[in-house]
């Protein structure tokens, strides 16, 4: 391989092709530390043309690629397996934004760009880019697309897919395809552009996007709901919907041992009610003609839902520090279960109607089979995505009870399929759910999908692995 090495050298410099093992260490270790790969060098371009040339360069060698933004990902996508046959293409030096257009509000960003300096840029420019993740300080938009995220504000604007209108890809022969268009229809023939988003980086590379804006709030109102159940949650988001209409951005479930993980092992948090409730909603709201109108508007809505009983109490955040409190109650949870011990994550989706019967079946089946554990469930009710998560009873050992992780996977897949589900909902499958989805996707479906990789990776060099 010393040959192929030379020539990712000449490509883009020695200094950008690490091979020592204290430098590739950071690419090769996932983000929950579970697995460590093993790559053969870690390749860092700053141009898509540089990409362009060491694609090229892997398919002479017959070198395996696997893409990297920020690896922040939770299925293990992006991060080599053992062999040290593959090499990590790392895109965070691709990290110009390239361009904004106002006047067609549009954004177009190199694949290694924060999400958070895309935020940032859009709001310079007075727009919003309403992507918004826990980790949106690391991630950025190329992985973003490559796993189609799709955080708090789906609910309103869509998964990453729904906000990018175009791409630019350099394919698995080494050609680049640019498609960054800033169209909102474009009737052309086969869409591209959504083969590569959510792909995980097996057909191609993603090294630019123009993706959406939208015009700047003038304000965004956050309330943190008190509730009985998952049905009165379910109530309450068909409430919202009506009377609150486009306003309603984001609708947030949080079962009360989530609140109370938070409370234990993150520094400064504190239970925002002065009793404790079986669930909580957070419910967010923007407004494009003035604060007071947005204010009045669901004080208005909270108190007939009051009245009316479909809620047990309900604060309105009265400034950004009140607001970023209550967010901070919710981006905490996974770190604070983490903190409490080792658990097991299920990024699921079933239809919105389907959510309160969903939970009590499933929970009633995993109290049956594996007694004492805890649900941490939460997540982004208003599109259909839980983050249902099962930690060890309290007197149990987490290494004990991961060994049942394989056990508890399967209960809880088979009911998300029982329910018309997904068993990812937003995190990707990478190498993690790969042999796991197989069970849930007809033989119909697996082979599209084996037909496409085999028709734009023939030699099976993009991310090897991943998916399928």
């Amino acid at each position: 391989m010393n040959e192929f090495i030379q020539q990712c050298r000449n490509a883009i410099g020695a200094s950008y092709v690490l091979t020592d093992k204290d430098e590739t260490f950071a690419y090769e270790q996932e983000w929950r530390q579970r697995l460590r790969g093993n790559a053969l060098a870690v390749l860092r371009p700053a141009s898509t043309r540089e990409v362009a040339s060491l694609i090229s360069i892997c398919k002479v060698f017959g070198v395996s690629v696997v893409p990297q933004g920020g690896n922040t990902g939770l299925v293990l996508g992006s991060i080599p397996d053992s062999s040290g046959k593959s090499v990590v293409l790392s895109l965070r030096r691709l990290n110009n934004i390239r361009a904004i257009d106002t006047a067609n509000n549009t954004l177009t960003a190199e694949a290694g760009c924060l999400l958070s300096a895309i935020q940032q840029a859009a709001a310079n420019a007075d727009r919003l880019y309403p992507l918004s993740l826990a980790s949106e300080g690391s991630c950025t938009v190329g992985g973003n697309l490559s796993t189609n995220a799709g955080g708090t504000a789906v609910l309103r604007y869509g998964n990453a897919r729904d906000l990018c209108l175009g791409l630019e890809v350099v394919t698995a022969n080494g050609d680049i395809w640019d498609g960054l268009r800033g169209l909102r229809k474009d009737n052309t023939g086969y869409d591209l552009r959504d083969l590569f988003i959510g792909a995980e980086g097996t057909l191609g590379v993603i090294t630019a996007a123009t993706l959406k804006l939208y015009p700047a709030p003038v304000a965004n109102l956050t309330v943190m709901v008190a509730l009985e159940s998952p049905e009165a949650a379910l109530l309450l988001l068909n409430e919202a919907s009506k009377k609150l209409g486009p306003t309603l951005t984001g609708f947030e479930l949080i079962s009360r041992i989530c609140l109370q993980l938070v409370i234990k092992h993150i520094p400064h948090q504190s239970d925002p009610f002065t009793q404790q409730y079986p669930y909580y909603v957070l419910l967010e709201t923007s407004e494009h003609q003035s604060a007071e109108r947005a204010t009045v508007f669901i004080r208005d809505f909270l108190e007939a839902q009051l009245n009316q009983g479909h809620i047990l109490d309900a604060i309105l955040a009265e400034n950004i520090s009140q607001a970023n409190a209550l967010w901070s109650l919710r981006e905490n949870i996974s770190m604070a279960q983490a903190t409490e011990g080792k658990n097991i994550k299920h990024d699921i989706s079933v239809p919105i109607s389907s959510i309160p019967e969903f939970i009590a079946k499933t929970n009633q089946l995993l109290e049956q089979h594996f007694a004492g554990s805890r649900v941490v469930c939460f997540g982004h009710m208003g599109d259909g995505n839980l983050h249902y998560n099962v930690s060890p009873a309290a007197e149990q050992s987490a290494e004990v009870f991961i060994q049942n992780q394989e056990a508890v996977n399967r209960l809880v897949h088979d009911q998300v399929h029982l329910f018309h589900g997904s068993i990812s909902a937003e995190h990707g499958l990478g190498a993690l759910k790969k042999e796991e989805i197989q069970r849930y996707k007809s033989r119909i479906e697996m082979n599209l999908m084996r037909t496409i990789k085999q028709a734009l990776d023939p030699h099976h060099l993009m991310n090897p692995g991943k998916i399928i």
